[in-house]
């Protein structure tokens, strides 16, 4: 497996590279906007392709490079279910697995720092964000923090890993790299509680500043994905349009999200499922797509509209002309009583 661990000076924050061969897919955990360039060579350098991008949470101390990766690679952008950004490629829900070629990854929701932080496990190591530090554990005092929340984040979930396990955070202020889960049992100060109540009090008495790009990150981070102007930059079929002569469509409806989101929040009836990360080669000459879009208009679909809107341009790239997509995705087809199907 290539695993790198690249850090960024001014918000102390570590980012993660990670593909299971030179050549493959490559995922970033928790990347920041000024290293974009960093990232990008590095991955040149490697011959990976990026396909996911993950933030473990509305980070308040730095802009995420999330949205400049995305236009850059077209790759994924990734964050838990409960993130209030407006709009993100692929929304994970507690205990799902998250993969690309060679690797997988389980989300765990560890809420505490904020609302919707969220780790990421991998075999033998786990990526806390900012719930559990080295030696420290994430502040509780603003976007919905809650101590409470955080030490059953880390009691209940975290700390239960076998102690072995790798902790990886996403960031530091003393220059550590990396621990264990057994080595925090041991030595983290702030895991020296006997009960939650103790735990908070700790936490409601930190009286830390607001870190100093705070007011600059968030309103940032809030608004990463591509919003529904930029969706129609390509073709759209509206969903009003759609119902309206429903259940004849113009077309053949075709679902880009992955499995588990379909088998989780159900597909419109009568879509055929391709993957996005497939999207590209199916364009090629002896590819599904070019055939079928000689005979057919291609309605394409993902979650909220973000990845149709790149699969479109990809398909257009590759001389697939005869396409158009959902924009706000599956979730406006629902949000407007859309029919739902479920999977089994």
């Amino acid at each position: 497996m290539l695993f790198r661990q690249l850090f960024d000076k001014t918000s102390s924050t570590y980012t993660y590279l990670m593909a299971s061969r030179a050549g493959g897919e490559a995922l970033l955990i928790d990347p920041v906007l000024e290293q974009t360039g960093r990232y990008l060579k590095l991955l040149e350098e490697l011959d990976l392709k990026l396909v996911k991008v993950i933030d473990t949470h509305i980070h308040a101390d730095h802009v995420s490079a999330m949205g400049r990766l995305r236009d850059a690679t077209r790759c994924v952008t990734v964050m838990g279910e409960q993130s209030p950004a407006d709009v993100v490629s692929m929304r994970v829900s507690d205990n799902e697995r998250l993969t690309i070629e060679g690797i997988a990854l389980t989300a765990l929701h560890t809420p505490g720092h904020t609302s919707e932080s969220y780790s990421f496990l991998m075999d033998d190591r786990v990526f806390t964000g900012d719930t559990l530090l080295i030696r420290g554990t994430g502040r509780t005092d603003f976007q919905n923090g809650d101590p409470y929340d955080q030490y059953r984040s880390l009691f209940d979930r975290l700390l239960k890993l076998p102690d072995q396990t790798l902790v990886y955070p996403a960031h530091d202020y003393k220059g550590d790299t990396v621990s264990t889960i057994a080595e925090e049992k041991a030595h983290n100060p702030r895991l020296k509680v006997g009960s939650a109540d103790e735990y908070a009090e700790i936490m409601n008495n930190l009286n830390l500043p607001n870190p100093k790009m705070m007011d600059v990150a968030v309103p940032e981070n809030l608004r990463v994905g591509l919003q529904l102007e930029a969706q129609h930059r390509v073709p759209v079929l509206e969903v009003e349009a759609l119902l309206a002569t429903w259940p004849e469509v113009d077309g053949q409806l075709i679902d880009i999200r992955e499995e588990s989101e379909r088998r989780r929040d159900g597909v419109i009836p009568g879509s055929m499922h391709l993957p996005y990360g497939q999207f590209a080669s199916s364009c090629d000459a002896s590819g599904p797509l070019r055939r079928l879009g000689r005979d057919a208009r291609l309605v394409l679909y993902c979650a909220v509209g973000e990845r149709s809107t790149l699969a479109v341009e990809i398909a257009a790239e590759h001389g697939v002309r005869n396409t158009a997509h959902i924009p706000g995705g599956f979730r406006a087809w629902r949000s407007a009583g859309g029919p739902v199907e479920t999977i089994g």
